[in-house]
């Protein structure tokens, strides 16, 4: 088991250009999809609430999972299989890429990676609409994807105050829910 936690997390970290974001789809293939860790509900759970903490994504979801899965060990693992593909690439490819940074080819492999990153983060993001929509249907999923986003664009509130707040109102909407089911089952 822990020679796949670091080969997972590795491969994530090997081939997340882009950023943390971009490692996130790449880390919920391995996880969910090819050795079926957790589901994408529990993913999906874990990576909001790494986005509400400081710190690089990858790093928290990846030491979090090792975590639960494998316990400290587990963990340390998850997090230099993530870490250490980055530290890595980043001297050697930052010493190459400075040395040819005149060079078009240079410049277009710049370029060329963002709009792969986008694509990656993109399908990430209507893979969690659709299962929004499946858990709340696609009204509610609307409401909060737009108010979401006038939040976050609009009015410039930080998306982990969104994030957090979201959780909150759900907490106690579901509280307020099961205390008026509570009422009504006395009532009969």
């Amino acid at each position: 088991m822990h020679k796949n936690l670091f080969m997972a997390f590795f491969r994530a970290g090997m081939l997340g250009y882009g950023g943390g974001l971009s490692a996130i789809p790449l880390m919920q293939k391995e996880v969910v999809e090819r050795y079926q860790w957790m589901d994408d509900d529990e993913f999906s759970d874990i990576l909001a609430l790494a986005n509400t903490l400081p710190g690089p994504i990858n790093t928290k979801m990846s030491g979090y999972i090792g975590w639960r899965l494998k316990g400290f060990w587990g963990m340390l693992n998850c997090i230099i299989a993530t870490v250490a593909p980055t530290a890595f690439l980043i001297i050697l490819l930052l010493t190459t890429l400075n040395a040819y940074k005149d060079k078009p080819w240079v410049q277009g492999m710049s370029k060329g990676v963002l709009p792969i990153a986008g694509v990656m983060i993109g399908v990430l993001a209507w893979d969690f609409i659709k299962k929004s929509k499946l858990l709340m249907g696609w009204n509610m999923t609307i409401v909060y994807l737009v108010l979401s986003l006038l939040l976050i664009e609009l009015v410039d509130i930080h998306p982990a105050i969104v994030i957090v707040a979201l959780i909150l109102y759900a907490l106690l909407f579901k509280s307020k829910e099961e205390r008026q089911q509570k009422q009504k089952q006395e009532g009969e």
